[in-house]
């Protein structure tokens, strides 16, 4: 029988796998949905901003997955079915919008916000390891540094 401070632990264990499954389940979706924002898009530089984008969200993935495995846990390795419905969505309100790069790049950036707003929320009020907060708090960095660059973005849309 496990004591009380063993289950503690394990509880401990399994609330921060599961929080970093979470995240790298997110970012599968995200990686996802800008790559199918890139094949919508219709300008260059909007195009590479959203490549880099989905290759940033696959090094996300990559560096959470590790985490995963560290704790000697099996990481997911999809999507979940919520993004696959967000891009549904996406597509329906792009073919409505016109498929416009700007119809495109909102949608986007409510995604972003949203990415951020999670990795903030599960910063606030999580305890993560000083390893694993680091990295979170670096992938935040970089999810809010994209959010800042919105007038950028703006301005490639018009290409």
């Amino acid at each position: 029988m496990k004591t009380t401070h063993e289950k503690a632990k394990e509880h401990n264990h399994d609330k921060l796998v599961d929080n970093l499954q979470e995240l790298l389940e997110k970012n599968y979706d995200a990686e996802k949905g800008f790559t199918k924002a890139m094949k919508d898009a219709k300008g260059n530089n909007l195009k590479k901003f959203l490549q880099q984008q989905a290759a940033q969200r696959s090094r996300f993935a990559t560096e959470l997955d590790q985490q995963i495995r560290n704790l000697n846990e099996e990481p997911k390795d999809s999507g979940s079915f919520t993004g696959d419905l967000h891009r549904t969505w996406i597509d329906i309100k792009s073919a409505i919008a016109g498929n416009t790069d700007e119809a495109v790049l909102e949608e986007c950036i409510r995604g972003e916000k949203a990415s951020w707003e999670e990795y903030e929320e599960k910063l606030k009020e999580n305890a993560f390891p000083p390893n694993i907060s680091s990295v979170l708090q670096k992938q935040a960095s970089e999810i809010h540094s994209t959010l800042n660059q919105v007038k950028t973005l703006e301005d490639l849309a018009d290409d």
